[in-house]
């Protein structure tokens, strides 16, 4: 098992922002976990976890002109986007994080462990929000994203 599953999290900001939508190929995760995750650069990445490993985000915008950045990683109640939900994992920037993460002056990594009570074998949906520059509709979020212990 590695210790660490990293999360790329794909942004088109200028596509994003014209649509107004994450959707329509505007944003794709991967991962790099050892375990078989599902929907690997699409929207509905499952990415596949044991517990006690540290998991991390990082945004890359595909434009080098626009910025994009996670601006919130919130875990969905069980009854939302149909899998289970709850607090799975402790997420907060690198760099505030209590799990000594750090900040790189280019990208802002999101780093959080998963917890040993999740139910292997049942998807746990994360609201992902992603912010690209300034003003109205600078922010944006997708729900269907998960983590899901093996």
């Amino acid at each position: 098992m590695k210790p660490h599953v990293n999360i790329v999290v794909l942004v088109d900001a200028v596509g994003a922002l014209s649509d107004r939508t994450l959707n329509n190929g505007n944003l794709s995760l991967v991962d790099d976990g050892a375990f078989g995750s599902r929907g690997q650069g699409t929207t509905d990445l499952c990415t596949v976890v044991v517990p006690g490993q540290v998991v991390q985000w990082t945004a890359i915008a595909i434009d080098v002109q626009t910025t994009a950045e996670i601006s919130a990683i919130t875990f969905l109640p069980p009854d939302a986007a149909g899998g289970a939900g709850g607090a799975a994992a402790e997420e907060a920037p690198a760099g505030e994080a209590p799990g000594g993460g750090h900040e790189n002056l280019d990208l802002k990594v999101w780093e959080g462990i998963v917890p040993a009570h999740l139910q292997p074998g049942v998807p746990y949906r994360y609201r992902l929000e992603v912010r690209m520059h300034e003003g109205r509709d600078s922010v944006l979020h997708i729900d269907t994203p998960a983590l899901m212990c093996a």
